[in-house]
């Protein structure tokens, strides 16, 4: 601070100067918006934001910014464009619809490459240079660990669309996809009642399937069911035939698959090539969706079986409102898949969280999630403030002819979100 000076003296030109620069520093940030979390800066509801409240949030007088995170290229691009897509759909909803306390969403998209290196450089550009709101983004397990200390780190919030393995929690990730009880658990239960008894696991080389696969043989040991191989391949891989071989050889019921991008393509083929059927050998998958069955062809795929919490045929008002207006704005022959509608409705999540908050401030949205609720195209969704996941409804479908996938069972309710099985007595120990 310019030490005081007494009457009638002239400031000296170094603190005239510095006068100078701080009026213009103040008015820089009134032009462009004030940063919710800096001390100098009001936030949104016109109460000034505490130090340490959150990562700065770049708030103009008529508009938010959010960053969109996925892989645009790569071996996940096939899953992940249709998920941005998705996202910008619900914010051009929002927008159409007033915004967010009167301001409309800004999207800064960038491309996580299927690297995951570059998928926590992005996170760390976003929330520091672009100082955005929050951030939609990620599929793979192996591309949320890796930005999951940037978000810890800045305190800043990750909405993560895809279902994964359980076994997290963090206080700045929201989870929107599924977690292991409202997905793989429920898919083996569905297997149970069909009188599978054993199992052949396959999956890509990284966390998700191997944590997964750790779940699939705790509940085979407690439900009496044989786990006749594991397999794992590199992630992208295009190999495919002995693997087939194997699971062909091992006469199992059923095949668990937690293959991952384009390799569905490669693995699917060559299943077929090895005269395997889902007669004789179903296989059920929780990371194939409407997308990639187009990409594979339903050829390959024809009477397989996925579970997942939304289906593109799945029953109701608001999923056929966002199918036709998906297909309005990206292609009649564009489906939906569970992945892109989970990253579609936290987007309309978050604004309400907002909008519940009166505020862009990081931990007062956080306190505001509890409870929050939306009526999504999967169904009612709510916010479990505990473990910041939602409460899904699970659902296994069969492919079609058509490429489409329709719902053969479901849990007839949302499922309370368990990330770490902690109501399962046979999952003691896994966590």
């Amino acid at each position: 601070m310019p030490r005081a000076r007494g009457p009638g003296r002239r400031p000296a030109p170094t603190a005239l100067a510095a006068c100078t620069l701080t009026v213009a520093l103040v008015a820089s940030l009134t032009a462009c918006g004030a940063k919710v979390g800096d001390p100098r800066a009001a936030g949104p509801d016109g109460q000034r934001a505490r130090a340490g409240s959150g990562a700065l949030v770049d708030v103009g007088e008529d508009r938010v910014k959010v960053g969109l995170l996925n892989s645009l290229s790569g071996t996940m691009a096939i899953s992940e464009v249709t998920v941005r897509d998705a996202l910008r759909l619900a914010v051009d909803e929002i927008n159409a619809d007033g915004g967010v306390l009167g301001r409309k969403i800004v999207p800064v998209s960038e491309d996580g490459a299927s690297d995951w290196p570059t998928f926590a450089e992005k996170s760390q550009k976003l929330i520091k240079k672009d100082r955005v709101a929050a951030v939609f983004g990620c599929w793979t397990s192996a591309s949320r660990k890796a930005v999951k200390p940037v978000f810890e780190r800045n305190r800043s919030l990750l909405f993560y669309p895809v279902q994964y393995e359980g076994m997290e929690q963090s206080p700045y990730i929201f989870y929107s996809g599924a977690t292991t009880n409202q997905q793989i658990v429920p898919a083996l239960d569905y297997l149970r009642q069909q009188g599978k008894k054993s199992l052949y696991l396959v999956g890509s080389d990284y966390v998700f399937p191997r944590t997964a696969n750790k779940v699939i043989r705790a509940y085979a040991k407690a439900h009496g069911m044989k786990i006749l191989g594991e397999d794992y391949a590199p992630l992208g891989s295009t190999e495919f035939s002995t693997i087939a071989n194997k699971v062909k050889a091992s006469k199992a019921d059923a095949v668990f698959n937690t293959l991952n991008g384009d390799s569905n393509v490669a693995f699917f083929k060559e299943y077929k090539s090895a005269r395997l059927t889902p007669a004789k050998m179903p296989v059920v998958s929780v990371s194939l969706a409407e997308e990639e069955v187009k990409g594979i062809g339903p050829q390959y795929l024809e009477g397989q079986l996925t579970s997942w919490n939304y289906y593109q045929t799945t029953k109701g008002a608001q999923n056929d409102g966002f199918v036709k207006a998906y297909k309005a704005r990206y292609g009649k022959d564009k489906p939906t898949s569970d992945p892109m509608e989970a990253a579609y409705t936290s987007v309309h999540l978050w604004k309400a969280m907002v909008e519940k908050a009166g505020s862009f401030d990081v931990e007062k949205v956080r306190k505001a999630a509890d409870g929050v609720t939306y009526e999504a195209p999967e169904g009612r969704v709510e916010i479990d403030g505990d473990t910041q996941h939602l409460y899904k409804t699970a659902r296994v479908g069969r492919i079609g002819s058509d490429g489409l996938i329709r719902e053969v069972w479901n849990s007839d309710g949302p499922i309370r979100p368990d990330p770490y099985l902690k109501r399962d007595a046979w999952a003691d120990g896994l966590s």
